[in-house]
């Protein structure tokens, strides 16, 4: 048995994805991270693919969850009014022009024992957001349906 490090995106998890937490067998359709992508995908082997993934899921046991959070500066739409300060608890709706951009240095790794379904963010500040955008999940890979994950397009 080997272990492998599996990113599970979060709009993956919350639209296709089921909860799962550290000692339970699951099987995912897995995608090896090429090469130059492991920023993407936070140092892992492998991504969930929920749409589209390879025919046979990759079985293991889940040995460790980390949930991936990132700060991003929020740039809003050029021609959109400057956003007005929320009152605490106040939901803010952004336009569909907002660009996220990643601020470099501030990745951090939370350690949990259930994967959420749900991912949230939260303001850290002015045009400053914190985001939690997946889970790094430590899988020990035990050959139920796939040793290893197969490239986008081949057939297992």
């Amino acid at each position: 048995m080997a272990l492998m490090k599996v990113f599970y995106e979060d709009w993956q998890m919350e639209c296709c994805g089921r909860r799962f937490g550290v000692g339970q067998q699951v099987a995912w359709p897995l995608v090896p991270v090429g090469a130059g992508r492991e920023d993407d995908h936070h140092g892992a082997e492998a991504w969930v693919e929920n749409h589209g993934g390879p025919g046979t899921p990759t079985g293991g046991r889940v040995r460790a969850i980390e949930l991936v959070s990132q700060e991003y500066t929020v740039h809003p739409d050029r021609g959109a009014p400057e956003p007005v300060a929320p009152a605490p608890g106040e939901v803010v709706l952004r336009s569909s022009g907002t660009f996220l951009e990643p601020v470099p240095g501030t990745r951090t790794l939370e350690s949990v024992g259930t994967c959420p379904k749900w991912f949230g963010e939260r303001e850290t500040g002015p045009r400053r957001l914190r985001r939690v955008v997946g889970a790094l999940v430590t899988l020990e890979v035990d050959g139920s349906g796939g040793a290893t994950p197969h490239p986008p397009g081949d057939r297992p």
